[in-house]
């Protein structure tokens, strides 16, 4: 965990409890995530991967860009061609956020869904791998945990920058999200949490309009 120090946290009992909270939030954030990605094949229109994923998005880019500098901005029941590309990026880094987190659970204090094959594989011979410690060597196969141990540091740097580019892609996000709001299609926002978003002209999402009541 970064800034144990500055924090005033000192002593295995801490480090331990400390990275067990990050995990239990962690575990709901996976949660959080399948449920959205599984949401995506189950939602109709403008909900479902396939208005994310289309094919033509990037020859879209263009267009959309000149037509924000004309003075009929065009409008989206959905997401813009960049609101695709971000929100395809974001969902790709927080798997592999969660993905990295899982590890690091395993290998860290054991946690599932990867702690007990860890423990199995760190375990000496004439060991019980449920008798593992975290932090601690006793029962530990040395060579095991030196081969384990770049996988280890080099997973959680991934998850350790992982986290600082999501919070570069959110601040991104969240401000094209307003300009849009203010500048070209107003309520934007307020779609977010109402689900109804009201155009100024005809969708240019063709797919969007036939799929919405």
């Amino acid at each position: 965990m970064m800034f144990k120090a500055e924090l005033g946290i000192e002593g295995l009992a801490a480090k331990v409890g400390l990275k067990q909270i990050h995990i239990l939030i962690g575990y709901v954030f996976v949660l959080n995530l399948a449920i959205r990605l599984f949401a995506g094949f189950m939602l109709p229109g403008k909900n479902h991967w396939r208005a994310l994923f289309k094919r033509n998005n990037a020859n879209q880019i263009g267009p959309y860009l000149q037509g924000m500098k004309s003075e009929t901005p065009p409008q989206y029941l959905g997401h813009n061609p960049l609101g695709r590309l971000a929100i395809i990026a974001l969902y790709l880094l927080l798997i592999v956020m969660a993905g990295s987190g899982l590890f690091r659970a395993g290998t860290d204090i054991y946690y599932p869904p990867f702690g007990a094959a860890i423990q199995t594989y760190l375990a000496a011979d004439d060991v019980a791998p449920s008798s593992i410690k975290p932090y601690d060597k006793t029962g530990v196969n040395p060579q095991k945990a030196e081969l384990l141990a770049p996988i280890k540091s080099s997973i959680g740097k991934v998850h350790l920058y992982g986290a600082y580019i999501l919070w570069l892609l959110l601040a991104l996000h969240i401000a094209g999200a307003i300009r849009q709001d203010v500048t070209s299609q107003p309520g934007t926002i307020s779609a977010m949490f109402s689900g109804k978003k009201y155009l100024a002209s005809p969708p240019v999402d063709k797919y969007y309009s036939r799929s919405t009541p």
